[in-house]
Protein backbone atom coordinates (compact mmCIF):
# COMPACT_ATOMS: atom_id res chain seq x y z
CA UNK A 1 0.00 0.00 0.00
CA UNK A 2 1.40 3.46 -0.78
CA UNK A 3 1.67 5.43 2.67
CA UNK A 4 2.02 9.20 0.69
CA UNK A 5 -1.32 10.51 0.91
CA UNK A 6 -1.28 12.37 -2.23
CA UNK A 7 -1.14 8.88 -4.32
CA UNK A 8 -5.40 9.06 -3.09
CA UNK A 9 -6.60 12.92 -3.83
CA UNK A 10 -7.90 13.32 -7.37
CA UNK A 11 -7.93 16.67 -7.70
CA UNK A 12 -11.18 17.49 -9.61
CA UNK A 13 -10.97 20.77 -10.72
CA UNK A 14 -7.45 19.88 -12.54
CA UNK A 15 -9.66 17.21 -14.84
CA UNK A 16 -11.35 17.77 -17.98
CA UNK A 17 -14.80 16.32 -18.15
CA UNK A 18 -15.01 13.50 -20.77
CA UNK A 19 -18.05 12.50 -23.03
CA UNK A 20 -19.43 9.26 -21.11
CA UNK A 21 -18.84 6.03 -23.38
CA UNK A 22 -19.46 3.14 -22.18
CA UNK A 23 -19.66 -0.33 -23.86
CA UNK A 24 -18.55 2.05 -27.09
CA UNK A 25 -22.14 3.78 -26.57
CA UNK A 26 -22.06 7.79 -26.07
CA UNK A 27 -24.85 9.14 -24.15
CA UNK A 28 -25.21 12.68 -25.57
CA UNK A 29 -25.03 15.27 -22.92
CA UNK A 30 -23.12 13.19 -20.18
CA UNK A 31 -19.83 13.98 -18.82
CA UNK A 32 -17.44 12.19 -16.59
CA UNK A 33 -14.72 12.47 -14.15
CA UNK A 34 -13.23 9.60 -12.18
CA UNK A 35 -12.54 10.75 -8.87
CA UNK A 36 -11.36 6.83 -7.95
CA UNK A 37 -10.38 4.22 -10.60
CA UNK A 38 -10.27 0.60 -9.09
CA UNK A 39 -7.32 -1.36 -10.82
CA UNK A 40 -8.54 -4.86 -9.69
CA UNK A 41 -12.12 -4.54 -11.74
CA UNK A 42 -10.61 -2.59 -14.14
CA UNK A 43 -13.60 0.56 -14.03
CA UNK A 44 -14.13 3.56 -12.01
CA UNK A 45 -16.01 3.22 -8.94
CA UNK A 46 -16.46 7.16 -7.58
CA UNK A 47 -17.60 9.27 -10.30
CA UNK A 48 -18.59 12.66 -11.26
CA UNK A 49 -21.41 12.75 -14.00
CA UNK A 50 -22.53 16.34 -15.49
CA UNK A 51 -25.76 16.02 -16.88
CA UNK A 52 -26.49 18.54 -19.59
CA UNK A 53 -30.21 20.04 -19.46
CA UNK A 54 -32.50 17.09 -21.17
CA UNK A 55 -29.78 14.36 -20.79
CA UNK A 56 -30.96 11.10 -20.28
CA UNK A 57 -29.41 7.91 -19.39
CA UNK A 58 -31.10 4.80 -20.20
CA UNK A 59 -32.96 2.68 -17.63
CA UNK A 60 -30.49 0.23 -16.16
CA UNK A 61 -30.03 -2.24 -13.08
CA UNK A 62 -27.22 -1.82 -10.31
CA UNK A 63 -25.90 -4.95 -9.27
CA UNK A 64 -24.09 -3.67 -6.38
CA UNK A 65 -26.54 -0.50 -5.52
CA UNK A 66 -25.50 2.98 -5.70
CA UNK A 67 -25.24 5.75 -3.89
CA UNK A 68 -25.77 9.47 -4.92
CA UNK A 69 -25.41 13.48 -4.03
CA UNK A 70 -26.60 16.00 -5.78
CA UNK A 71 -23.71 18.58 -6.39
CA UNK A 72 -25.96 20.74 -8.37
CA UNK A 73 -28.82 21.15 -10.29
CA UNK A 74 -31.86 18.35 -10.37
CA UNK A 75 -31.87 15.06 -11.96
CA UNK A 76 -35.50 12.51 -12.29
CA UNK A 77 -35.40 9.06 -11.19
CA UNK A 78 -38.40 6.93 -11.06
CA UNK A 79 -40.58 9.88 -11.08
CA UNK A 80 -38.90 11.49 -8.16
CA UNK A 81 -36.96 14.51 -8.50
CA UNK A 82 -33.64 14.90 -6.71
CA UNK A 83 -32.14 18.82 -6.09
CA UNK A 84 -29.24 20.07 -5.04
CA UNK A 85 -28.09 18.62 -1.08
CA UNK A 86 -30.38 15.51 -2.08
CA UNK A 87 -28.80 12.08 -1.28
CA UNK A 88 -30.01 8.68 -2.84
CA UNK A 89 -29.14 5.40 -1.65
CA UNK A 90 -30.38 2.32 -4.13
CA UNK A 91 -29.96 -1.38 -3.22
CA UNK A 92 -28.74 -4.10 -4.75
CA UNK A 93 -30.48 -4.78 -7.91
CA UNK A 94 -32.41 -1.57 -8.42
CA UNK A 95 -33.73 -0.29 -11.89
CA UNK A 96 -34.05 3.50 -12.58
CA UNK A 97 -33.52 5.94 -15.63
CA UNK A 98 -32.00 9.53 -14.92
CA UNK A 99 -32.72 12.36 -16.64
CA UNK A 100 -32.40 16.28 -15.96
CA UNK A 101 -34.50 18.76 -17.49
CA UNK A 102 -32.66 21.50 -16.10
CA UNK A 103 -28.86 19.78 -16.24
CA UNK A 104 -27.12 18.77 -13.22
CA UNK A 105 -23.66 17.67 -11.26
CA UNK A 106 -24.02 13.93 -9.41
CA UNK A 107 -21.39 12.41 -7.14
CA UNK A 108 -21.67 8.54 -7.83
CA UNK A 109 -20.73 5.74 -5.74
CA UNK A 110 -20.97 2.89 -8.07
CA UNK A 111 -19.96 -0.56 -6.75
CA UNK A 112 -20.53 -2.90 -9.66
CA UNK A 113 -21.01 -2.29 -13.38
CA UNK A 114 -24.28 -0.85 -14.63
CA UNK A 115 -26.68 -3.29 -16.79
CA UNK A 116 -28.35 -1.49 -19.06
CA UNK A 117 -31.97 -2.32 -19.79
CA UNK A 118 -33.16 -0.28 -22.80
CA UNK A 119 -35.33 -3.51 -23.75
CA UNK A 120 -37.27 -3.19 -20.31
CA UNK A 121 -38.31 0.08 -20.45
Amino acid sequence: MNTDINHYITRSHQTDWQPLVEKNIHYKGIFVKSLRYDEASGRSKTILLKFEPGAHYPYHNHPGGEEIFVLSGDAVLEHATLQEGDYLYTPPGFRHSVTSKTGCVLFFVIPEEVEILADEV
